[in-house]
């Protein structure tokens, strides 16, 4: 049974892979690189402080403990434990993985990108739920950042999903403990 669900995962990832050309290569890896998300992060920051006063400081401050938590739970946590490798470091597969801009850490399992990206669009729609264009706007990021992962060839699809629960289950009891000590600390006010 194991065997089976791993030859499909296998298979899904090598196809999903597959889609690649030299111009999607320079997008998806423009996508997956951090440094093309510092315009969203001072952006967020500045709607932060221009739009959703008051407590703009303490709503930063969940999105980055949100994020900051996802991360470390991915990276210090569940990589280390779970040891699995990432498609390009697999013995079983890596010879048939197109890979863009290098292979990463040995481990992959589950997505540090996925659970950042995710944890930070449920940060911004819990505290923003009436905005719904930026809503929309960062579930597609979200999406498109995971999906860029399983592309460059580090990340099966399984590392995207545990990553992207990870990075919502964080962010939401941040948000409901946050909530149980103070109601309109994070609350949506123009």
């Amino acid at each position: 049974m194991i065997e089976t669900i791993r030859n499909a995962e296998y298979g899904w990832f090598l196809w999903l892979n597959g889609f690649h050309s030299p111009f999607w290569d320079s997008i998806m890896f423009a996508v997956t690189h951090r440094l093309t998300w510092i315009p969203l992060y001072v952006f967020i920051i500045f709607y932060l402080f221009t739009r959703l006063r008051p407590n703009a400081f303490y709503k930063l401050v969940f999105i980055l403990a949100a994020v900051g938590l996802s991360d470390r739970i991915t990276s210090g946590l569940m990589k280390p434990y779970f040891a699995r490798f990432r498609p390009c470091h697999d013995p079983t597969i890596g010879h048939l993985v197109h890979i863009v801009g290098g292979c990463g850490g040995q481990y992959g399992f589950a997505s540090s990108h996925a659970a950042n990206s995710f944890a930070l669009m449920l940060a911004f729609i819990l505290i923003c739920p009436k905005n719904i264009k930026w809503k929309y706007f960062l579930i597609a990021w979200a999406i498109l950042v995971s999906y860029s992962r399983i592309y460059v060839g580090v990340h099966y699809p399984t590392d995207l999903l545990a990553g992207a629960l990870v990075g919502m289950l964080t962010t939401l009891i941040i948000y409901l403990i946050i909530k149980q000590f103070n109601q309109s600390l994070l609350s949506e006010t123009k």
